[in-house]
C-alpha cells in the first residue's frame, strides 16, 4: 500500500508541474498592461445563432443585439431554427432576424447547424459580403457595447476573438454559481492573461467571432465533435493562429441549475475533450516540440493531464482499497493519501474561486452572502467532474439540447438578488 501512496504523491507532483504556469496567469492582469489598439474599422458583421426550441429566451438576445451601440446597418442577424417544434422561428422573424429552418435528425448538433447557416449565407451573398461572423447561443444577452468593443480588437488584426463570459443566473444555486465562477475565472485569469502575454486564447462555446478569411478557409463549419468550440480552438492553434480576447465585451449566459442536467452537459463536455484528445493530441504534442509553441502546450494542458491523471488516480486508489478489503490488508495509508489529495484539490479550487470572486465581485449579480457561500461550494462543483469524467469514458454520449428558461433582460440580470 505504500507504493500506492508514493504513486499518489507522484501524480500530485505531475499536476503541479503541468499547471504551475496557470498560477502565474493569476498575477498577469496586475503586472501587465494592455497594448493600445489602433483606430477601429467600419466592419460589417453577420450574427449567427443556432436555436432549438428557444422560444422562451431568444427574444431577449435579439433585443440586446438591437440595442448595440455599434451601427445597426453594419450588423445582420441570422437564426437557424434547428429541428424546432415550437415557435422559435416566428419569434426570431418578429424580432427582425433572417431565419432559416433546418430539419435534420441525423446530423444533430450546433456544428451542423452553423455549417448549414454559413452555407446559406455564402450562397446568397458570396464570401466577401461580411468581414466577420459572431456566434451566440439563443439564451445569451449582450452588453450594449459588446459588438463595438469586439470590433476594436478585431480591427487590430485578430482573425478569431472571444469575449468575457458572465452569467444571467449566478445566484440561483450552487450549481449555477459553480459554472459561473468557472467561466469568470476562465475569462479573467486564463484568456485575459493569455491576451496580455501575446499567446493564444481559447473559445468557450459562445460569445466569439471569426473573420471572413477563416470562413473561406473552412468553407462553412467543419467541427462536429461534442465540444466543437474546443475542436475549433485546438485546430487553429495547431495551425499557428493566435486567438484574441476582448475583456470589455461582456456576454451573459444562462447556467444549468438542476444537477441531472448539469451531469448530462458536463458528461458531453468530458466526452468531447476525449474526442479532441484522440483527434488532435498528437498534433498538439508535435507543435510543442517541433514548433516550440507555448500555445500548443497551453491547449494540451486544457485537454490532457487533468483528465488522464484524475482517472488514473481514482482507479488506482479504488482498486487498492478493494484489494485491501478483500485481502485483509491495512488500507489506512491509502485512505489518508486519498483524503490528503481531496483536501489539496478542495483548497486549490477554493483559492481560485475566492480570488475570482473578490476581483470580479462587482460583475457578479447576486447578494454578498451568496458570493461568500458559493466560494465554498465551488470546489465541490469542480470535484464532481471526477466521476462524470470517469463515466464519460465508457458511456455513449450524444448531443442533447439544454433547456433554457431564464428570460431576462440586461436590467433584470443586474437587479438580481
Amino acid at each position: 500500500m505504500q507504493l500506492v501512496t508514493s504513486i499518489n504523491f507522484a501524480v500530485w507532483v505531475v499536476f503541479l508541474v503541468c499547471y504551475l504556469y496557470q498560477m502565474y496567469y493569476i498575477l498577469v492582469p496586475y503586472i501587465k498592461k494592455e497594448k493600445p489598439l489602433g483606430p477601429p474599422k467600419a466592419n460589417r458583421f453577420a450574427v449567427l445563432i443556432s436555436a432549438r426550441n428557444e422560444s422562451g429566451v431568444i427574444g431577449q438576445l435579439l433585443d440586446s443585439i438591437k440595442a448595440q451601440t455599434y451601427p445597426s446597418e453594419l450588423v445582420d442577424v441570422y437564426v437557424v431554427a434547428d429541428n424546432c417544434t415550437d415557435n422559435t422561428a416566428d419569434i426570431a422573424r418578429r424580432c427582425g432576424a433572417n431565419v432559416y429552418e433546418r430539419f435534420d435528425t441525423v446530423n444533430v448538433g450546433k456544428g451542423y447547424a452553423l455549417n448549414y447557416l454559413l452555407k446559406e449565407i455564402s450562397h446568397k451573398y458570396g464570401h466577401d459580403h461580411y468581414d466577420g461572423f459572431f456566434v451566440f447561443d439563443a439564451d445569451n444577452v449582450l452588453d450594449p457595447h459588446y459588438i463595438e468593443e469586439m470590433n476594436k480588437t478585431f480591427s487590430s488584426g485578430y482573425q478569431i476573438l472571444t469575449s468575457y463570459r458572465n452569467s444571467k443566473n449566478y445566484g440561483d444555486n450552487w450549481i449555477s454559481a459553480g459554472y459561473s465562477l468557472w467561466f469568470l475565472r476562465e475569462s479573467k485569469y486564463l484568456n485575459y492573461s493569455r491576451m496580455l502575454l501575446n499567446t493564444s486564447c481559447a473559445i468557450s462555446g459562445t460569445g466569439f467571432m471569426f473573420s471572413k478569411e477563416i470562413a473561406k478557409e473552412l468553407n462553412g463549419w467543419k467541427y462536429y465533435l461534442l465540444t466543437e468550440d474546443i475542436e475549433f480552438t485546438v485546430d487553429h492553434v495547431i495551425n499557428n493562429y493566435k486567438i484574441g480576447y476582448c475583456n470589455n465585451a461582456v456576454l451573459y449566459d444562462e447556467q444549468p441549475c438542476q444537477f441531472s442536467q448539469s451531469v448530462r452537459q458536463r458528461m458531453r463536455w468530458a466526452k468531447g475533450y476525449f474526442q479532441v484528445l484522440c483527434n488532435y493530441g498528437s498534433k498538439l504534442i508535435k507543435g510543442i516540440f517541433k514548433d516550440k509553441s507555448f500555445s500548443c502546450y497551453d491547449m494540451s494542458m486544457s485537454i490532457m493531464p487533468a483528465m488522464v491523471l484524475t482517472i488514473f488516480s481514482a482507479v488506482l486508489n479504488i482498486s487498492a482499497i478493494l484489494v485491501g478489503l478483500i485481502a485483509g490488508i491495512s488500507i489506512e495509508s491509502v485512505i489518508e493519501s486519498l483524503m490528503g489529495g481531496c483536501l489539496s484539490m478542495y483548497a486549490t479550487m477554493y483559492i481560485i474561486g475566492a480570488i475570482t470572486t473578490i476581483s470580479e465581485r462587482k460583475k457578479i449579480y447576486t447578494t454578498p452572502l451568496k458570493k461568500f457561500l458559493y466560494t465554498f461550494t465551488f470546489p465541490i462543483f469542480m470535484m464532481t467532474y471526477i466521476p462524470i469524467t470517469f463515466l464519460a469514458l465508457f458511456k455513449k454520449v450524444e448531443w442533447k439540447p439544454i433547456v433554457h428558461s431564464q428570460a431576462k433582460t440586461l436590467a433584470d440580470i443586474k437587479s438580481t438578488n
